[in-house]
């Protein structure tokens, strides 16, 4: 299964549409006013179905994931020099990856191969291509797409 992860251009808050190989919604991001990022995520019918939320006063990014309103792990950044790591708490998976961040790999914790997600240039808006051969894992690897894309986001500013 490909998704194509699309930014809106003009939007107040993080905005995102994210489409299948065919071109059809597969689900559609939404920023919500908040301390911190507040990323909601519907299905195709408008439904809401998963939440990536930051935790604020935190030494580190945080994120927490939620499916409805169920915890279902975190993303939290990890101290480093020069290249950016991540502790990810959910489903035992972990990413790997180059430098720039555009280009990563998530993997399960016997290196097996969960999705790839790479970052299209000369866009307009950020734009990523996530390559997640068992549909089932789809929404989980779009959630840590979006923390990981967030924090880049806070470090920017």
């Amino acid at each position: 299964m490909r998704l194509l992860f699309k930014e809106r251009m003009f939007s107040w808050f993080d905005s995102y549409d994210i489409y299948e190989e065919s071109g059809a919604v597969a689900y559609t991001v939404r920023g919500q006013l908040s301390w911190g990022h507040c990323l909601k995520i519907f299905d195709a019918f408008g439904n809401e179905i998963a939440t990536v939320k930051e935790r604020i006063l935190t030494f580190l990014p945080k994120f927490e994931l939620y499916l409805g309103d169920r915890y279902a792990g975190c993303v939290s950044k990890e101290f480093s020099f020069f290249t950016p790591r991540y502790n990810i708490d959910c489903k035992g998976w972990r990413v790997q990856g180059n430098f720039l961040e555009w280009d990563y790999q998530i993997v399960d914790a016997h290196g097996g191969f969960i999705a790839a997600i790479s970052k299209q240039l000369f866009n307009w808006t950020d734009t990523y291509v996530i390559d997640v051969p068992n549909p089932q894992n789809a929404l989980y690897a779009l959630m840590l797409v979006l923390a990981i894309d967030a924090e880049k986001c806070s470090r920017r500013n």
